[in-house]
């Protein structure tokens, strides 16, 4: 997976926890939530599937219909990967309150 942005990095996260909580929802479905299209959705799941973060399940409901039901599942890279965003996003905003900190410290002067 290449470099990503930070945009991008939140996008994954979003996209793990969903997965996490509802392995069953559907690209469709995961795209309107984070107000991405469906093929960036479709992306982003098979580079998480590359890298070993989540694993698709196909299951066929009707077999002879032949109606498929996915499922995403993380996999423990993909929670570690998870925790791992989290943390950084928790860092980006703890800076973020320090320099605000700083800011209002220093106009009060």
């Amino acid at each position: 997976m290449t470099e990503h942005t930070l945009k991008e990095k939140e996008e994954i996260l979003s996209i793990l926890q969903i997965l996490s909580s509802n392995p069953q929802i559907t690209q469709r479905e995961i795209s309107s939530r984070l107000g991405i299209s469906v093929g960036k959705t479709n992306y982003l799941l098979k580079e998480l599937i590359k890298k070993g973060l989540i694993k698709k399940v196909v299951r066929f409901k009707e077999p002879s219909l032949k109606l498929r039901r996915i499922r995403y599942l993380l996999t423990s890279k993909g929670f570690a990967e998870k925790a791992g965003l989290i943390y950084m996003f928790f860092k980006k905003k703890e800076a973020e309150y320090q320099e605000f900190k700083r800011i209002w410290e220093e106009s009060k002067v």
